[in-house]
């Protein structure tokens, strides 16, 4: 067996970290008008080297800023978008998940609504982010960035103007453009390693979240095939050595998650369609399903990272079960075109889930084992 040298890496990670309780209260401090925007980045500048640091002793290959200058995976990026705008609220949605418990009926907290033509901020948005992380290590710094697509699923059409965007084609033009925009300009300050994170291809896993779609006038069947397109057309210029890998996430907030059902409704067009290097898939527990979808992943260079490893609990998983299941898993798709992780970041949001710096420690250390044993 080879050892990758290109992401995704055999031992990888999802990206988010546990943000220390100090950078935490530098924020609430912030947000009370306490202190500047440059003294809390100052604060996140320094919490990253020790998050950069924790990473390379745990023998990870991937390198990410873990995530500490977002409140949330997804909305303080696509927030910086022009034009788009949302009634979400970090606090309103820390309180929502304390007063439902995990996978009830639950109002999404987080619809960004499209007010104009949208456009990138001068500078890009993870650009400069990107030049700190990377000047703090030599391993392969990951940009973790929400999908193109969560702009769309949660609204769906009604949520988009109609006289920016009388035509739907561009509107997903315009988004490709960005995301294009983006990832060249990080691709010139050297970055080769991105993860879009989508929570909208697995919740289209879930028979509740496939009728929300249709409630929003939605095919859920097509919504992939669209979403394929999207995300092609956002990562075609690419740099060669730049890897695009999709992060396919169920929620992760506080130890909870928000949807279920396994990948079988979105696989094939899924694995066929879309012209990334990898998916993370989330496998730590039934809510995931079996491994057969995964019959459609083409032989190839595509990379299927299994999630096996869950951060929603600190307890660590036997090494003979996680590679019983590999090997069910390679039942279905070349032992070569495997790698692994845990399901998700330990911190999607910046109130984590319910584990500890130590248990995230072992975590790395048990993949980095699994995987040696495995693939030598």
């Amino acid at each position: 067996m080879t050892m990758r040298a290109k992401p995704p890496f055999r031992a990888d990670h999802v990206g988010s970290l546990l943000r220390p309780e100090a950078l935490l209260a530098s924020r609430d401090k912030f947000k009370a008008g306490e202190i500047t925007a440059e003294q809390l980045r100052s604060h996140e500048d320094e919490c990253i080297k020790q998050a950069v640091k924790l990473q390379e002793d745990a023998g990870l290959k991937s390198i990410t800023d873990g995530e500490f200058r977002r409140e949330s995976f997804h909305v303080d990026f696509i927030g910086k978008i022009k034009n788009v705008t949302s009634s979400w609220d970090f606090d309103t949605a820390v309180k929502l998940g304390e007063d439902h418990k995990a996978g009830e009926d639950k109002q999404m907290p987080y619809i960004p609504y499209i007010n104009g033509k949208m456009d990138r901020p001068a500078g890009g948005i993870e650009v400069e982010n990107y030049k700190y992380t990377a000047s703090l290590t030599d391993r392969t710094v990951k940009i973790t960035i929400p999908s193109p697509t969560m702009t769309h699923f949660r609204g769906g059409r009604e949520a988009i103007n109609k006289d920016a965007y009388p035509e739907m084609e561009d509107f997903f033009a315009d988004m490709a453009r960005i995301y294009r925009e983006e990832l060249a300009d990080l691709a010139e300050a050297g970055n080769r390693y991105v993860q879009f994170d989508d929570t909208n291809l697995a919740y289209l896993c879930d028979p509740k979240m496939r009728e929300n779609a249709r409630q929003l006038g939605e095919d859920p069947d097509e919504l992939p095939a669209t979403y394929a397109a999207l995300i092609n057309a956002s990562i075609k210029d690419r740099h060669p050595d730049q890897a695009v890998c999709v992060h396919l996430c169920r929620g992760n907030a506080k130890s909870q998650w928000f949807a279920s059902g396994g990948y079988e409704p979105v696989a094939e067009k899924l694995f066929n369609l879309t012209e990334v290097d990898g998916f993370f898939l989330e496998y730590d527990d039934e809510r995931s399903g079996g491994f057969e979808p995964l019959r459609f992943v083409p032989k190839g260079n595509k990379i299927i990272v299994l999630g096996l490893v869950t951060t929603k609990a600190g307890a660590l998983e036997s090494k003979d079960e996680l590679k019983a299941r590999i090997e069910e898993a390679a039942k279905y798709v070349d032992l070569e075109q495997l790698a692994l992780s845990p399901q998700c970041g330990f911190s999607s949001n910046a109130v984590g889930n319910l584990v500890t710096v130590e248990d995230e420690k072992a975590k790395f250390k048990l993949i980095n084992e699994v995987v040696e044993e495995v693939w030598g």
